[in-house]
């Protein structure tokens, strides 16, 4: 994998300003006007949380059981958001991209998996949506990698993390809260508007603020109390040296971010999407965005 970052085709052409990625998704609906006006599809957060936290945990099934890292995962999750950005997702089958998707990253991140164990693993899952034809995979694989056109390294958040570890001095608890916040950034633009660094640092900053030791931030279950606890760390009083206290590990937090380097204003901004995100959630309905989908998947033969 390539070491820097800042020299990365991730940097150089998957990061966006937010008025760029506005104007992708602009021409790509426009360009399928009539697809769209067919086919309603619910709000693009809820679109990812299905495949996030009801198609890829099905998909975890076998991907413990073949013995999957995290970061693979974490790796197709970007390739399916890559992949939507250069092609509108009513004219595929989602299932079969999310498998081959998968498959890739299985081989970038070096852990590659037999084709036909992923088919049949898929088809088990998803027998409306997975036919097997191991080439229908195969096919699916070359138009991936062609719509990424063939940048397919990916700098993750996981890696930071394990890396202020120590000099945050995190418990095994807090990083496994972290994590679990930084797994729910793949349902946000997060990853095409920031580098990996800023996230990780914001899911530590959040952990800490919340004093989350246990779970994800979701547990919070309220937007406005996770704006409180940005707030309050915000004001924190700045102390010297780290300390096992909660309030403790506040001050040196803040202190650490002050002298360090990390843009404080994309910190900000990643707190809000992941904010924003816990609050859309809060009208997310399953069935009918699996609704929405398995409608234009049948309706246009895609599942075939």
């Amino acid at each position: 994998m390539a070491a820097n970052y800042w020299a990365s085709t991730q940097r150089l052409h998957w990061q966006f300003t937010r008025e760029e990625l506005a104007d992708i998704r602009e021409s790509l609906e426009e360009n399928d006007r009539h697809l769209i006006q067919q086919f309603s599809m619910p709000d693009r957060r809820h679109l990812h949380h299905w495949f996030t936290q009801g198609k890829w945990l099905e998909l975890a099934k076998f991907v413990k059981k073949l013995g999957i890292r995290q970061q693979a995962v974490a790796t197709a999750q970007i390739y399916l958001r890559r992949f939507y950005l250069k092609v509108e997702i009513r004219r595929t089958n989602p299932i079969l991209v999310m498998t081959t998707a998968l498959y890739l990253a299985c081989k970038m991140e070096e852990c590659p998996q037999h084709i036909r164990v992923i088919v049949s693993e898929a088809r088990n899952i998803w027998p409306d949506f997975i036919v097997s034809d191991i080439s229908k995979v195969g096919e699916c694989e070359f138009f991936l990698i062609s719509e990424m056109n063939c940048q397919l390294i990916v700098h993750q958040p996981y890696r930071t993390l394990s890396q202020l570890q120590a000099t945050l001095k995190l418990s095994k608890e807090e990083v496994e809260a972290a994590s679990n916040i930084i797994n729910d950034h793949y349902e946000t633009d997060i990853p095409f508007l920031f580098p990996p660094h800023v996230m990780a640092v914001t899911a530590i900053f959040l952990v800490i603020g919340l004093n989350l030791v246990q779970s994800g931030l979701r547990t919070a279950n309220s937007a406005n109390s996770m704006t409180a606890a940005v707030h309050n760390l915000n004001n924190t009083v700045l102390e010297s040296g780290p300390s096992s206290s909660a309030e403790g590990k506040k001050q040196y937090l803040v202190k650490w971010l002050a002298e360090s380097e990390v843009d404080i204003k994309a910190m900000m901004e990643c707190t809000q999407e992941i904010i924003s995100l816990y609050d859309c959630l809060e009208q997310y309905d399953r069935n009918k965005v699996k609704e929405q989908i398995v409608r234009f998947v049948k309706a246009r033969g895609l599942e075939k």
